[in-house]
């Protein structure tokens, strides 16, 4: 036989059931048993769709995330939480997001945990947080309730946590303790939880080790032998799943480890297939990753057979099948796309479609391929009428966007010549405030939007009240004092899903989100063909918002890597020449601003850093033509127009070179969670441009204080010139109220006002 399971499922729901729980239980509209009830259908349902499997995950559920849960579970609650009032849901989302509940017995606030992206994914999570005190109690309760749920279910139950050692690797040390001294410690937890499930009747627990298929240190990797051999337990059978990449020198750490079971990503890691293979043990299953978890496109299931069926003749039932990854990184259901063009809609699979894959592979193993032969055929008429199709290849695109290149990367003249023109016709002052580009999209947006796209409402009627929102945003800034000014993107579901809409090559799912963290879920766009942008897409709202005021309005772009970063990719060609489509697109729009007389146009590259490779020794080839992608889309200016760009959770200390090659005029950057660590790559590199290093968290609830917010442009000018640094939130507003960001907003231009009087800035 062949075993089937899964590594994780989506947790939303397939209709954001979590989300829309979550924000009502924080705004005080839902009781905290409401909010559990939800947890538990939404576990329920899951189980339910995954119970064709062999072994089905539980664990994979959280309310936030699930490294912040791995935290609860492991008893390492920040000391800032753990003394405060209330109960633990409380304390967690007070870790999560600066506050619970509006109606919880401790709402205070409190500075939020540090987010960052899980891998390279677009996923946040929570990073754990640890000091020489940190101690590791396990705090069993919550996840024994839902063991106990999970056991009620069909089906075997595999837990499916976190390893100790990407644990570790996953925190951050704020005294410098050496994470690593923390390992006694900790394994002491996973012997007791180990312990626990043993009594429980769980036959197998999944550890996920993706930093396995990373570069590590000769201590890290000695970790893993020292950490695995302390867990041996001949009463519960370790599953130890890498994914994301290859293990290259990490094979032979993986081969020294004890465990009962390896799963490998055998999208991103076939060619070491066989390797692991030859040094299983004899008794050793081999999960293998056969469809991608990451990626919305149909399997190719004869070709995989043709891969599997003599591994499987091989290794017989220890060969188990499964996605390459947590199916958290895909939506939930594609039967739900009843609005999508159906041609495209036949190419794709989401979450439930590539459990149907797995369950068609085993089968196909298990009893021949005639057991599965319409399946069989089906796919293969999908993925064939998807590679022959026009809609997906059109040679004279690729050929329009591949010429003279190379000649649209460098601007006029250098930063230090632009600048001079730029402050003679901006004439800003120092400490100029400004925003990241959105405001608060209001239910009444979402609701114009919404009758707009279902026809309710004319074009003349949807654009009128576009421009209303855009009036609100400007006069609100005006009145606060913003020096350059946004127009608030009210007609933007999403930054970058809104230029799938206008481009060709795209489509747009209705209900394919995914969660980016906590409540917040991203629908990304379906990239499935060469690029073309048919019309101008921005222009008409820029020019409207800019007759309003006699402050600079910015134009508001998203930059191609991120684009690319952020939508689900075709995977028929290199992603770079994708990327090179983009720019090519965002190029022409940029051109379009400047002619009509737009002077500040920022191109957002949120996503630059998260595409890097895992592996440092590949980061250089993406960073090229990632690079290279973002000049041809600014480089066409002239000197006296200003080019920002934005980085959010860019931890970019070790690639603060490839940053400044950029050459963007200003760059703004999250640094308020991480009390402007990140500014340490300014110590030994003089970043040459001006930079806006993000006062006000915009992921918390919190309202920042204006002393606060001198007190990090202090920071900040210890690394900068103050001449050089700009004054603005971490990233965009959208995600906010009004009621929080107007009094953000006032203190953030007052700590400007403040510090444009300290003589010791000057």
């Amino acid at each position: 036989m062949v075993t089937t399971h899964n590594l994780g499922f989506p947790r939303i729901g397939s209709k954001r059931e979590l989300k829309f729980a979550l924000e009502a239980y924080w705004e005080g509209g839902f009781s905290l048993n409401n909010l559990e009830t939800i947890g538990k259908q939404l576990r329920q349902q899951n189980w339910q769709i995954q119970q064709d499997l062999d072994f089905i995950p539980m664990g994979d559920f959280s309310f936030y995330d699930h490294v912040l849960d791995m935290s609860f579970l492991l008893g390492n609650i920040p000391e800032r939480v753990k003394n405060l009032d209330g109960e633990e849901i409380d304390h967690y989302f007070q870790v999560a997001r600066g506050r619970s509940a509006c109606n919880s017995s401790c709402n205070c606030s409190v500075l939020a945990g540090e987010m960052t992206k899980w891998f390279d994914t677009n996923y946040h999570y929570i990073v754990p947080e640890f000091t020489k005190n940190t101690k590791f109690e396990l705090n069993i309760e919550h996840f024994s309730k839902q063991l106990d749920e999970a056991k009620e279910q069909k089906g075997s139950i595999k837990p499916v946590l976190i390893g100790p050692v990407t644990y570790l690797w996953l925190g951050k040390s704020y005294d410098h303790t050496d994470r690593l001294s923390l390992l006694l410690d900790i394994l002491l937890a996973y012997k007791q939880l180990l312990q626990f499930l043993v009594q429980k009747g769980i036959s197998w627990v999944q550890f996920d080790e993706p930093i396995l298929v990373m570069e590590l240190e000769k201590e890290w990797k000695e970790a893993f032998v020292f950490a695995y051999n302390a867990l041996e337990n001949d009463k519960i059978n370790i599953l130890l799943a890498t994914y994301f990449g290859q293990l290259k020198d990490n094979l032979k750490v993986l081969q020294k480890l004890p465990v009962q079971g390896i799963h490998l990503d055998a999208i991103n890691a076939r060619d070491e297939v066989e390797a692991v293979i030859n040094g299983l043990g004899k008794a050793q299953i081999l999960s293998l990753g056969v469809v991608n978890g990451r990626n919305i496109w149909k399997a190719d299931l004869n070709a995989i057979l043709e891969w599997l069926e003599p591994i499987y003749t091989h290794l017989q039932e220890r060969l188990w099948l499964a996605p390459s990854c947590s199916l958290l990184h895909v939506p939930v259901d594609v039967s739900r796309e009843l609005k999508m063009d159906s041609e495209i809609r036949s190419w794709l699979s989401f979450a439930v479609q590539k459990l149907d894959e797995i369950n068609i592979l085993a089968k196909a193993l298990k009893n021949g391929r005639a057991s599965v032969k319409e399946e069989l055929k089906a796919n293969e008429y999908f993925i064939n009428q998807r590679q022959q199709s026009k809609r997906v290849n059109n040679p004279e695109i690729k050929n329009r966007y591949l010429q003279n290149r190379k000649a649209m990367t460098c601007r006029q003249s250098s930063y230090s010549e632009r600048v001079k023109k730029q402050i003679a016709i901006l004439n800003l002052p120092l400490f100029p405030t400004t925003t990241i580009g959105s405001f608060p999209q209001t239910p009444q947006i979402r609701q114009i939007r919404n009758k707009f796209r279902k026809g309710d409402i004319s074009w003349d009627v949807y654009e009128n009240q576009i421009k209303e929102e855009i009036e609100y945003c400007i006069k609100q800034q005006e009145a606060l004092g913003l020096d350059v000014l946004v127009h608030g993107e009210p007609e933007r579901n999403d930054m970058v899903e809104y230029f799938g809409e206008l481009l060709d090559g795209y489509v747009i799912s209705q209900q394919g989100w995914v969660q980016s963290y906590g409540s917040r879920c991203v629908k990304p766009p379906i990239l499935y063909g060469d690029i073309h942008r048919p019309a101008p897409m921005t222009i008409s709202w820029i020019l409207y918002a800019q007759s309003l005021t006699k402050r600079p309005v910015k134009g508001m772009l998203t930059g191609p890597v991120t684009i690319l970063n952020w939508s689900f990719v075709r995977e028929d060609q290199p992603r770079s020449e994708t990327c090179y489509q983009l720019a090519m697109a965002i190029r022409e729009e940029v051109l379009d601003l400047e002619k009509s007389g737009i002077r500040i146009i920022q191109i957002d590259e949120a996503a630059l850093r998260e595409g890097l490779p895992l592996r440092h020794s590949q980061w250089q080839h993406y960073l090229d033509w990632a690079i290279e992608s973002f000049k041809i889309t600014a480089s066409g200016v002239s000197d006296e127009t200003q080019i920002h760009t934005h980085m959010c959770y860019s931890e970019f200390n070790d690639i603060i070179a490839s940053i400044a090659e950029m050459d963007a005029d200003v760059i703004t950057i999250e640094t308020s969670r991480s009390n402007m660590e990140l500014l340490k790559a300014f110590e030994n590199f003089d970043y040459p441009n001006s930079i806006g290093p993000g006062v006000y968290d915009i992921h918390s609830p919190n309202i920042p204080k204006i002393d606060h917010i001198v007190q990090l442009i202090h920071k900040a000018a210890e690394h900068i010139p103050p001449q050089k640094l700009w004054v603005n939130p971490d990233c965009g507003l959208k995600t906010r109220r009004w009621e929080e960001v107007l009094p953000a907003l006032k203190n953030m231009v007052e700590a400007a006002y403040i510090l444009r009087k300290d003589n010791n800035l000057q």
